[in-house]
This record gives structure tokens, sequence and C-alpha cells, in this order.
């Protein structure tokens, strides 16, 4: 089966979430502040999921050094939009590029990076979907700190119930907790600019 590069997320009119993990001093600030403060750094990239089984494979479900807290972070999808609208893919992808010099040109000047990476079951199967992640380097992080951003959800208590009950083999109980995702509609311009499969 041809793996499936489409952006599942949750999302209303006006906002989409992303997550992200962090530790406790940068996680609690942003929460207090409903936006991101010190000690965050506007000054390196940050990278924005917006699914809840990508982050919590790669934090281990909030089990990894310096990825305790799990943030839920609402933005704007005028914010989202635009990022993806400057975004460039990480690696020189056939179905997107001519060839490795466009890329290379490309790629050189970007502002927001995009990779598609595995998605992930419960289980932490690797499946055919793909999951999207966004790098906003530090010429558009202010952006998203200041115009997008909407709400910070600190996510780490309910993360914390559907650890217990995974590594107790109560996947059913840990799959009613999940957020809802479904299928993110992208303008034909967009989907062809991050290769997305077209829905």
């Amino acid at each position: 089966m041809e793996a499936q590069f489409e952006i599942r997320a949750d999302y209303d009119r006006d906002t989409i979430v992303v997550y992200q993990a962090y530790g406790a001093a940068i996680a609690e600030a942003a929460v207090a502040a409903q936006r991101f403060v010190p000690p965050f750094s506007t000054n390196r990239m940050t990278w924005i999921k917006p699914s809840f089984r990508w982050l919590m494979q790669r934090s281990n479900w909030g089990r990894k050094a310096g990825q305790e807290r799990i943030l839920a972070v609402r933005i704007s999808r005028a914010g989202w939009e635009e990022a993806l609208g400057q975004a460039v893919l990480t690696s020189p992808e056939r179905r997107v590029y001519s060839g490795n010099e466009q890329w290379r040109s490309l790629f050189r000047h970007a502002v927001v990076h995009v990779q598609w990476d595995p998605e992930y079951s419960l289980r932490g199967a690797k499946l055919e979907h793909r999951s999207i992640q966004v790098g906003l380097s530090r010429h558009v992080i202010e952006r998203y700190v200041s115009d997008w951003t909407v709400e910070i959800r600190d996510l780490t208590p309910v993360v914390r119930k559907m650890s217990a009950h995974l590594r107790a083999g109560r996947v059913d109980r840990t799959r009613v907790l999940l957020p809802p995702e479904r299928p993110y509609p992208l303008a034909k311009e967009l989907a062809e600019r991050i290769g997305a499969t077209p829905v």
C-alpha cells in the first residue's frame, strides 16, 4: 500500500491543535502565560506536530528527559497555513521537486521545514500513513509565539493515565482518551508545496 501523506489533526473552523514536549520549566511558564515565554528560546528551530500519537512515540509517552510535559498548543489555522506556505521539505522528494538542485536552492533559504515521518499505532508499530512535523526557524517563531497561539494546555496528567493503561495492556482504555484527529483540508497549491496526498 502506498504511504499516505495526509495531515490529520484536531481542528475547528479557526484553529488547529499541535503538540510539543518540553521539560517542566518551559512547560509551566508557557501554560501560566498562555504563550511561550523564557526559558523557551526563539533563537532556535521549534518543531510542531498535529499527530498526538507521533509525539507520544517520540517522547516515549513523556518519559524522555526534557520531554516530560506534553503540551497541546491551539494555534490559528491562518498561522498554520502561513507556515506551510513557506515550507520546504527536508529532503528532495521527487513528487515535489524537479531535482536536487531545485530543492537545494529552495532549502538554503527556507524559514519553515516540513518532514513526513511514519505514524505509529498505540502499541508502537510503524504504519503506512505518514505524519507531518513542521519546523519553525527563528525567522518565524515570533509569529508562532505572539500571533498564532490561542491556547496552551498541559496534557501531561492524561498522558500519564494513557501510558499506565498501555503498560497494563488496556489498549481500548487508552484509545478512548486519544484526542480527535481527522483529515485536514488543504488548498491544492499548499498540498503540492508540502507533498501532501490529495484529499
